[in-house]
This record gives C-alpha cells, sequence and structure tokens, in this order.
C-alpha cells in the first residue's frame, strides 16, 4: 500500500472531522470529562491516524472516544457501531484460518484487515469496557484478540451480549458468518 493512498483529501478530512464531532457530541456518555476540541487538535497533528479513522468509518465501525490514557496522552476510539460493524463481517479469524480452508473461503481475514487499516482487535476486557457505555452486539458477535494457546489450538474467541449479559465463545479460527465481525482500537 502506497502512502499516497493512505492520505485523505481536504474534502474527506474535513467530512470525517465533522462526522467525528457529532457523534463525540451525541455520545458525552462514553468520554465524560473529555473536550473535542482537545481531541480535534490531536487529531490534527497525527493526521496519519484520520486515515485509519476514516477506514473504521467507511466500514460502518462508527469509531468514537472512550477513553484518554494519562500515561501515553493519547485519547482511545473504539468502534462503536450498535452491531458488529456491516463492512469487517463474514471474516475468519486470520491469515493461518483463511489459509487452512479447503472451500469456500472467505475474501479476508479480521488480523490482516486490521492491519491493513492501521488499528488493534478488541481484546475480551476491553469488549467488555465497551459495553459498559451501551448495548452493542445484541443481533451480531464480534471476534476479539485470542490467546496463543487457544489460537494454537485452532480455537478463536467472540463475544456479544444478550440477555443483558456479555458472553465470550469459541469457535474454530476458520469459522466465518454473516452476523460476525469485529471491532478496533486507535490511539491517537
Amino acid at each position: 500500500m502506497t502512502k499516497r493512498k493512505m492520505e485523505l483529501s481536504l474534502e474527506q478530512h474535513e467530512e470525517l472531522l465533522s462526522t467525528l464531532k457529532a457523534r463525540f457530541e451525541k455520545n458525552m456518555n462514553r468520554h465524560e470529562g473529555l473536550e473535542w476540541a482537545n481531541v480535534q487538535a490531536k487529531l490534527e497533528a497525527h493526521t496519519e491516524k484520520l486515515w485509519s479513522l476514516n477506514e473504521m468509518e467507511g466500514t460502518g465501525g462508527e469509531p468514537d472516544v472512550v477513553g484518554y490514557d494519562q500515561e501515553t496522552g493519547e485519547y482511545i476510539f473504539y468502534d462503536c457501531s450498535a452491531e458488529s460493524p456491516k463492512g469487517r463481517r463474514s471474516v475468519c479469524y486470520d491469515r493461518k484460518a483463511l489459509e487452512s480452508r479447503k472451500q469456500h473461503k472467505p475474501e479476508n481475514s479480521v488480523m490482516d484487515m486490521a492491519t491493513a487499516m492501521g488499528i488493534e482487535l478488541l481484546t475480551e476486557e476491553q469488549y467488555r469496557e465497551l459495553q459498559k457505555l451501551g448495548n452493542f452486539d445484541l443481533k451480531t458477535s464480534s471476534w476479539v484478540q485470542t490467546p496463543d494457546n487457544i489460537r494454537k489450538l485452532g480455537g478463536a474467541l467472540f463475544c456479544d451480549r444478550r440477555y443483558d449479559t456479555v458472553f465470550v465463545y469459541h469457535n474454530g479460527a476458520e469459522s466465518y458468518y454473516a452476523a460476525r465481525g469485529f471491532r478496533g482500537e486507535l490511539r491517537v
């Protein structure tokens, strides 16, 4: 991927900032005590991160600020779409899982997509933190980072929310479903 491809036009830049600001202001419960002007200043100082946020937005993730890391000085964005992002569904867990399929291979894998987008897959802990900010994945599910010991045995983890409870499940890493995608994190 060329550096040119990873830059936004001025119009895309302005449209994305407008979208992010509107979402930030509409969902203040996700980032109490934080001010948009400070977030925007950080984004303007790190415009390379806007490309990743635009990828999150373009695939249906609806990224929003969910925290601020005092130690690193970074704002933390998660995908906050009500359901698993539509543009990131029907994908298996990683490249190894994708290559292991003999028939009906999905077009991509979670880990490859996240890397290409410049984001990190949420951990189970981060997924649970997200669920404290609202009710997410009531009809869909989202892959989460899987510990190496589980992945080495062929499995992968995913989460959803049912019966007002967050559940963690397992599946073969090569599986994929129309209602399962993934959520990401970006630090700016």
